[in-house]
């Protein structure tokens, strides 16, 4: 099974808040997903952004591929360079 790491819209309408979820590549967006890592509020100033470091790193290390705006935020909270620090 091809795992992604992606967003998943929560929130009402004009107010977004998005939880950061680790789900099956064909499965929806808003869909049943695995497991919860973390959320990010960009409605908030500052944005808000809170990532469990020690389950995303597990997911990447198991092969999970991050979405293009989840892969921005990974590095954004600095995971992403600890993820291939720790491959070299």
């Amino acid at each position: 099974m091809a795992t992604k790491i992606r967003l998943c819209r929560m929130g009402a309408k004009k107010n977004p808040f998005y939880r950061m979820i680790i789900a099956d590549a064909k499965a929806p967006r808003d869909g049943k997903y695995i497991e919860q890592i973390g959320y990010y509020d960009p409605t908030k100033n500052p944005e808000v952004l809170n990532i469990d470091e020690e389950k995303a790193l597990k997911w990447l290390s198991t092969g999970a591929q991050p979405s293009n705006t989840a892969r921005s935020l990974l590095s954004k909270a600095g995971i992403l360079a600890k993820f291939h620090e720790s491959k070299n």
